[in-house]
This record gives structure tokens, C-alpha cells and sequence, in this order.
């Protein structure tokens, strides 16, 4: 019997989101990211997803994962401008509930994410940097469509060093793709994903 695959959506992060990104903050939720933050970093983090939400110039956006069909808030994902080598690329990262993980909804809301960046039509590549010991992240990242690049050291919070795999995934490859098949950019509202 074959799993279906399961439904989310993700929704522009809002100010009512600071309760999810403290749900998130749990020290089981953030070992591969340097441990908990306080909350002065996160309500600077909350603020940067806000900031990040709203914009509308192609720097990226930050949003809430949402499991449908019940609508229930499941972590947060999102798409910023960063450098990588020297040229301006998209950075990708995620985060999932510990009751909400091991079904599939990194993955999927990470695909979500790919065609969220790839309809900026800014940047060529999209880059997610998991730590190397982060199995489950480093799967969604091969789920996703990335390639593995190889491993590098990556400052995650600020003043910690990580030995992370660089993952990369191609925009513009699928943007062909989709242009030549006469697909649109998905609409503002919220983005469904399986």
C-alpha cells in the first residue's frame, strides 16, 4: 500500500507567528543549530521573518508550514538573498514541529519553497547548508532535488561554527522547463504542496 503523500501550505509569516517560532525554539528541535536561542534572538529572528514576509523586491520570503486540511501550524520555511562563492544566490532553511516530524512536510513545504524562489526569477540557485550530522535534513535536501556539493564550515547562530553539507538546486533548469510548457508563477496567496 502507497503512502500519500501529505498536503501543506505555506502562508506569509505574520506577527501572530511568534508562539510557532518559540514552539520551535524546543532544545530536541535546535541540537544541529547551536541550541535554543533566548528571546531576545528570537524575537529578533520574529522580526526578520516579518520584515522578510512583507517584502516584495525578490530578497526572499519567510512563511508558516500549515498541514491540510486542518490548517494547523506545523513549523515555518523560507527563501533569503545570500552569497555563496561570490555570487548572490537563494538560502533556504526549514523547520518542523518535533510531533509533526518523520511525514513528509519538510519535504514537501521545501518544494513549495523551490517554486516560491524559482517565480522571483532573481537568482540561479537556491542553497540549503544542514548540518553534516543532520540526517533527517540532509534527506529532505535529496527528497527535494538538491545536489550535495560536498562539506563546509558555515557560522550558524553567530559565533558558532558547524561543519555543514552545501546543497544546491538549480532554478533556472526547472524555470526552463516550466516556461516551455507555458506554466505561470504560482499566485501570492498561500502555496499548496504534496
Amino acid at each position: 500500500m502507497e503512502m500519500k503523500a501529505p498536503r501543506v501550505r505555506l502562508e506569509p509569516w505574520s506577527e501572530g507567528d511568534l508562539g510557532l517560532l518559540r514552539a520551535g525554539n524546543a532544545p530536541e528541535l535546535m541540537t544541529h543549530l547551536g541550541g535554543p536561542e533566548t528571546e531576545d534572538q528570537l524575537l529578533a529572528r520574529h522580526h526578520r521573518y516579518v520584515t522578510l514576509s512583507a517584502d516584495r523586491t525578490g530578497k526572499g520570503r519567510m512563511f508558516r508550514i500549515v498541514l491540510l486540511p486542518d490548517g494547523e501550524p506545523v513549523g515555518n520555511t523560507g527563501f533569503w538573498e545570500t552569497t555563496w562563492q561570490g555570487q548572490d544566490v537563494y538560502e533556504t532553511g526549514w523547520g518542523v514541529l518535533g510531533e509533526f516530524q518523520g511525514r513528509g512536510l519538510a519535504v514537501a513545504a521545501t518544494k513549495a519553497v523551490v517554486e516560491r524562489a524559482r517565480a522571483e526569477r532573481k537568482h540561479r540557485c537556491l542553497m540549503a547548508y544542514p548540518s553534516v550530522g543532520n540526517g533527517a535534513s540532509n534527506a529532505v535536501c535529496r527528497k527535494a532535488g538538491f545536489e550535495l556539493l560536498g562539506e563546509s564550515d558555515f557560522e550558524y547562530p553567530v559565533g558558532h561554527m558547524m561543519r555543514c553539507n552545501e546543497w544546491r538546486l538549480d532554478l533556472e533548469a526547472g524555470l526552463q522547463a516550466d516556461l516551455a510548457a507555458g506554466v505561470e508563477a504560482e499566485p501570492e496567496a498561500g502555496v499548496e504542496a504534496e
